[in-house]
């Protein structure tokens, strides 16, 4: 009997080792490794360069939902918001360190204590492209949903803009933000949201941490081969009109690997190692 109880405990803790491994060295490497700041830096240092070309060259558009004649209208840039503007490693180093998953509880619970910090460079750009008159809007999958002892229906809105005025980022309203599920059509893919900016500004720049950031239907059922094909299709808008942040943590990427995700470990083969 005590040996059963043993080994219970023992497959226990290897299935929590497991789920907290997962994303561990994640995690450590968005809170400790200086390559992660640099690359942050280097995303926005590059926008910087080409942010002034993009406001006087009225023909420049980065949004693939800008059909319009956008040449008269006003100049604006998109940022997703999670691990693209705010930092919120330490909800997900919580998470590795309870040995749990993404729950919308927790994270909900995160939203409302407005301390996620700024990714390197964020908030510089943002308050460059505020004086030279751009329009900055956020559009996030932070989602739009009740909580006890709030009579707000989307707290979560009022929540973000007080972290990032505490962050340096000032002059955000409620419609310079645009949550999931603020309006019945407003899913999880951003497409929709994009296109709505769209019919009233033109869309200089596009920052986010995820593919679907930038392109939409690539975030369900897309092998990752395929994705990376859709990726290379648009090389040209890479750190010109796009701008992607490093994200190990989370996001479509894996969300679209099968079980198990090992099976997609290309090692060195036979032939190779004859070499």
């Amino acid at each position: 009997m005590k040996r059963c109880i043993y080994l219970a405990v023992l497959l226990l803790t290897a299935s929590c080792t497991a789920r907290t491994d997962h994303n561990l060295n994640s995690v450590l490497w968005v809170q400790t490794a200086a390559e992660y700041p640099a690359n942050c830096h280097q995303a926005y240092n590059s926008a910087l360069m080409n942010i002034d070309a993009a406001i006087a060259d009225s023909r420049w558009t980065g949004a693939l939902e800008q059909t319009n004649d956008f040449s008269d209208l006003p100049p604006a840039v998109i940022f997703d918001l999670d691990e693209t503007v705010l930092d919120n490693s330490a909800y997900q180093a919580q998470l590795v360190k309870e040995g749990s998953g993404f729950q919308l509880s927790s994270w909900d619970q995160w939203v409302g204590m407005r301390q996620a910090g700024s990714i390197a460079g964020a908030v510089e750009f943002i308050n460059y492209l505020q004086n030279q008159g751009v329009e900055v809007f956020f559009i996030t999958n932070r989602e739009c949903r009740k909580r006890s002892g709030s009579a707000s229906p989307c707290p979560q809105e009022k929540d973000t803009i007080e972290n990032l005025n505490a962050l340096g980022i000032s002059g955000i309203k409620g419609s310079n933000v645009l949550l999931k599920n603020e309006y019945a059509d407003w899913v999880s893919e951003k497409q929709g949201r994009r296109a709505y900016i769209a019919e009233k500004y033109r869309i200089l720049m596009l920052f986010g941490d995820d593919l679907g950031d930038f392109i939409p239907g690539v975030q369900n059922d897309i092998a990752p081969g395929k994705r990376r094909e859709i990726a290379e299709t648009y090389h040209a808008n890479w750190g010109t009109k796009w701008f992607i942040i490093p994200n190990p943590m989370y996001g479509s990427w894996y969300k679209v690997l099968k079980t198990p995700p090992s099976t997609y470990l290309q090692g060195v083969t036979a032939k190779d190692s004859e070499k």
